[in-house]
């Protein structure tokens, strides 16, 4: 699985997103394989559900799709966007062997920016990470996104 091809399929997920009151923010889970187990986007605005992040949602059902139980060991998650705290948890949790995303997060960021949730050597997996893949095109969804939602100046 290369991991341009991979973060595609995120921003499709994401692309989802575009006309909802969510933020565009998309993930997709590749088994070991290569295979796509899973996509989703954000869906926090659309549920009613503080979890609802594109990767939690994503790793929920490539659960039940992989047939390991929540483990996920060997598969791939792909984002838009570098994890929060919530996500990069729930990734290490779910034994993700590798996680690619588009843009930093430099606010919420846990894979790096902010904090390193991922690659903190008190945790007993750390999965590879491979981070600004298709960076500008994952930032421009959230900047026109972002765009659209702030009063403009009456200039």
């Amino acid at each position: 699985m290369q991991d341009e091809a991979a973060v595609r399929a995120a921003i499709e997920a994401a692309r989802a997103a575009v006309g909802t009151p969510d933020v565009p923010i998309g993930a997709a889970v590749f088994a070991p394989d290569g295979t796509l187990l899973a996509t989703a986007r954000n869906a926090r605005e659309e549920l009613g559900d503080p979890t609802a992040h594109a990767e939690v949602l994503a790793l929920r059902a490539a659960a039940r799709a992989h047939g390991d139980g929540w483990r996920l060991t060997g598969c791939t998650l792909a984002v838009t966007v570098e994890p929060c705290t919530m996500c990069a948890g729930a990734l290490v949790l779910a034994r993700v062997a590798k996680l690619v995303f588009g843009s930093w997060e430099p606010r919420t960021g846990a894979v790096g920016s902010l904090w390193d949730v991922v690659r903190d050597r008190r945790l007993n997996h750390r999965p590879e990470v491979r981070g600004g893949v298709l960076e500008r095109e994952c930032a421009l969804l959230l900047e026109d996104f972002f765009a659209g939602h702030r009063p403009h100046s009456a200039g």
